[in-house]
Formats: structure tokens, C-alpha cells, sequence
């Protein structure tokens, strides 16, 4: 994918999350939310690529959600699929909590999975435990496998979890291990990808979270070597007769091969608030700053890029 396209997807998620961090602990999820997806739309169409979201967060019904199936872009250059969070922790930024991004994921047509927004069960790992865990094996399993992998006691790894009532027991089972639990309100695309990053302090993901959030970080996972199984995990009749619209198996494991397939495939983020990937928007005076970060696939690059946003300047 073209350099430049990139760095236009980083103005994008910039956008994105400057208009949503204006809600910020206002406690109006549905306006912040609101406000980051019509700032994506808005910049998608200027720029010339001929985009299609193939996994989002909504239906065309469900406005202003960027849906399924949105054509994006001026139409003229290359033609990409789209994985796309607008705001990734929608309640962190209302409530003025911990991690809270906006998200792109970007690869030719036909690299990313075209999946309905549902629920995925997810195991991820960072390159050195990438080969030795299985979504299916037991939680104690893995969780050895992969201190044994990274050189670390078992008391010494820290899994992600996400704090839903559905994870009661599988933190009672973590916690059986010795292994400690690091739980998050939300936003599992960092926390996913969080095992790819040592500095991040996360070792593994666990858990059940959005189909979206599986693609989205499963391009950067794949980027960085490292693994993440997903599996659909459908809550509702409803979901079960989505996935089997969409031609997929729910009992499969896929992997990130599954999820996002070739080279040319890039993620892109911007920080709304400060999490283990991202830090987030800060605004000093008259400047707005804003924090990112875009993988690409040809090179396996990270780039980290810092923006002042001068509001009375076009960006």
C-alpha cells in the first residue's frame, strides 16, 4: 500500500478522535460516537482511493455508525477494504475512562474478513508465545505454554481481560494459575494487540469482544508476528443466522491468516485517551496533540507520529 495513502489514514483517525474527545466524561456516548464517525466519513471522502467497509460497527439501518458494506473515498485509485472503529470504547470516552482509540485497518480487496458484527471468542499472543497457544486448549495450558515461551514464572504473566460479567469464570480460572489479570472496561483492539508490544506489561488476551475489534487488531497482530485466534461466539439467534449469511462457520478458529491475509495491509490509530497503546489527545492553548500509530504490512514498519493541530489552520 502507497506511503502516502497511509499517512492520509493517519489524518483520518486524527480527525476522528479529536471530535470525539471533545465528549470526554460529558457522559453522551451516542453524541461522541456520533461525532467520531461523521469526522472518518468526512475525511474517507476526500481522499482519492475507492474504499469499502467490510467490517464495521452497525447496519445501513443503524446510522450514523460507519455500516457494513459503505462505499468510501472519491472512487479514483486503488480499491481497499476497510476494517473500521471510529471510537474504539465508546463508554470510556463518555464515562472518562482508561483507552479509548480511533481505528483503521486497511488491505486490498479480499484481505480482510467480511464478518457481521457479532461476538468472537479471542486468544492473543505476542511473537515468542505465537506458536504455542491454542483457542480450545485449556486456560492453564496456555498460560504455561506461553511463560515457558517468554521466559517468565507463571506467576509472572499478565493476561487481559476485559471486566464482563460473562469472564466470571474464566478470571476465576487465570487466577487459579497464579497468573496475575490485568481487567479493562473496554477496548480488547489494544488490549490484543497490547501482547505484540513488551513494553505494554500484557502477555495475552483472553476473552469474548466485537468481531470488528478480531480484524482490526488481527492486522496489526499479524504485522508484528505475533497471533490471535478468534472464534464467532453469537449471543443471540439473531447473530447465528448473520454469520451463516455471510457464508461463515462459527465453530472454525481463525486465525490471523484467516483475518487478514497478504502483505499489503496497513493499522492505523489515534489515542483519545490514554491506554496501553496510545496516549491520548491533549490540548495545550490553542494546540491540539495528538498521538498515533501506523503498521505497515510491506515493511513491517511502526511508525509513532506526534501532530500539533493548529484549529484555525487547515490540517
Amino acid at each position: 500500500m502507497d506511503r502516502n495513502l497511509a499517512l492520509e489514514f493517519v489524518r483520518v483517525t486524527e480527525a476522528a478522535a479529536i471530535a470525539a474527545s471533545k465528549w470526554v466524561g460529558k457522559g453522551e456516548a451516542k453524541k461522541a460516537d456520533g461525532a467520531a464517525v461523521d469526522e472518518m466519513r468526512d475525511r474517507f471522502n476526500q481522499i482519492d482511493f475507492s474504499g469499502r467497509v467490510v467490517i464495521g460497527e452497525g447496519s445501513k439501518d443503524e446510522a450514523p455508525e460507519l455500516y457494513t458494506g459503505e462505499k468510501v473515498g472519491t472512487g479514483k485509485g486503488p480499491a481497499l477494504d476497510l476494517a473500521v472503529d471510529p471510537l474504539e470504547c465508546t463508554d470510556s470516552v463518555a464515562y472518562g475512562r482508561y483507552n479509548a482509540i480511533a481505528v483503521i485497518a486497511a488491505g486490498s480487496r479480499g484481505s480482510l474478513l467480511n464478518a457481521p458484527d457479532t461476538y468472537m471468542e479471542k486468544l492473543a499472543a505476542g511473537p515468542k508465545a505465537a506458536k504455542v497457544i491454542r483457542l480450545g486448549a485449556p486456560v492453564k495450558t496456555n498460560i504455561q505454554r506461553a511463560a515457558k515461551a517468554l521466559g517468565k514464572k507463571v506467576s509472572d504473566v499478565t493476561v487481559c481481560v476485559m471486566d464482563r460479567e460473562r469472564h466470571k469464570d474464566l478470571i476465576a480460572q487465570i487466577r487459579k494459575t497464579g497468573a496475575r489479570v490485568r481487567l479493562i472496561t473496554d477496548g480488547d483492539v489494544a488490549g490484543g494487540i497490547a501482547p505484540c508490544m513488551p513494553e505494554s506489561g500484557i502477555d495475552l488476551l483472553m476473552g469474548i469482544g466485537a468481531s470488528a475489534e478480531a480484524v482490526l487488531a488481527g492486522v496489526a497482530v499479524k504485522i508484528l508476528g505475533g497471533q490471535l485466534f478468534a472464534r464467532f461466539s453469537p449471543m443471540k439467534e439473531a447473530h447465528h443466522q448473520l454469520i451463516k449469511k455471510h457464508g461463515l462457520n462459527d465453530k472454525k478458529v481463525y486465525s490471523v491468516n484467516d483475518l487478514a491475509k497478504g502483505k499489503t495491509l496497513t493499522f492505523t490509530a489515534t489515542g483519545i485517551i490514554d491506554g496501553p497503546l496510545l496516549q491520548g489527545v491533549r490540548v495545550t492553548g490553542n494546540t491540539i496533540i495528538t498521538h498515533s500509530i501506523v503498521i505497515r504490512g510491506l515493511s513491517g514498519t511502526i511508525r509513532y507520529i506526534t501532530t500539533h493541530h493548529h484549529p484555525k489552520m487547515k490540517n
